[in-house]
């Protein structure tokens, strides 16, 4: 484990869920600004940003906390990295996760 990674990482969603994450900066960093998301197949290695969010954008965070849109329209037996990229005192920072599609 990366100390990128968040630790509840990998989490299990199944095919038909659709889960708003919530992810926490205060261990990394504080109030974070301008948030992006993006998904990778893990199994493909392909870029699913647009097909797993209706919509990719993250709206602006609350203190400390990063609400992601949904996700949703997995593959089951598939792995998912979400990665979350965000800016906090002039600094780029990103974290990440894993999602296994179970069923």
């Amino acid at each position: 484990m990366s100390k990128l990674d968040v630790v509840e990482s990998p989490l299990e969603q199944s095919a038909d869920e659709e889960v708003a994450y919530q992810i926490t900066t205060t261990n990394t960093a504080t109030n974070p600004t301008s948030p992006s998301v993006a998904v990778i197949d893990e199994n493909t290695g392909v870029d699913v940003t647009s097909t797993v969010f209706t919509s990719p954008t993250v709206g602006a965070p609350v203190g400390d906390l990063i609400t992601l849109p949904k996700l949703k329209s997995l593959v089951e037996g598939h792995r998912y990295r979400v990665e979350v990229l965000y800016t906090s005192g002039g600094n780029k920072r990103e974290c990440r996760f894993l999602v296994d599609c179970v069923f």
